[in-house]
């Protein structure tokens, strides 16, 4: 078995949840994707999302010792399951939860052909998986109507 380490950020805002329609994989998703060589697997969930949104965000959660220096201190996932990727791979995808930083116009790119802010009763109505649907609800909980700071 083939493994990748990848990310998925649900990113919230005023009680929606960013999604966006990935070409490749004919489904609805939060931006994401393959943490790099010698990527932090932080640095790779704020990349992915500003690749695939056009958005700088930060992540929310906790951190294994607060206030910790040293050594550095990353943000604690949200969770961590492992997902089919075709014929003998998987994905280990660190799910993380995020706000943005700032707002502006959001800016798909090649990988997708629409993303938009989706709340609870939109969410409704799009064909979601399983865990996607979860993912969205645990961080609307969560997240409920944080806004964007200035």
């Amino acid at each position: 078995m083939r493994r990748r380490w990848t990310v998925a950020v649900f990113v919230v805002h005023q009680g929606r949840v960013l999604l966006l329609w990935h070409r490749k994989h004919q489904t609805w998703l939060p931006p994401g994707g393959h943490i790099e060589p010698d990527e932090l697997p932080d640095e790779a969930a704020r990349r992915e999302v500003r690749e695939e949104t056009g958005l700088e965000v930060e992540l929310v959660g906790p951190r294994g010792l607060p206030g910790l220096e040293q050594p550095r201190q990353l943000v604690v996932p949200a969770g961590i399951q492992v997902e089919p990727a075709g014929p003998g791979r998987e994905h280990i995808d660190l799910v993380y939860l995020a706000r943005p930083v700032r707002l502006g116009p959001l800016r798909p790119n090649h990988e997708s052909d629409h993303l938009d802010w989706y709340g609870p009763d939109r969410l409704a109505t799009l064909p979601l998986r399983e865990d996607v649907r979860r993912w969205c609800r645990r961080a609307l909980e969560e997240l409920g109507s944080g806004e964007a700071r200035a």
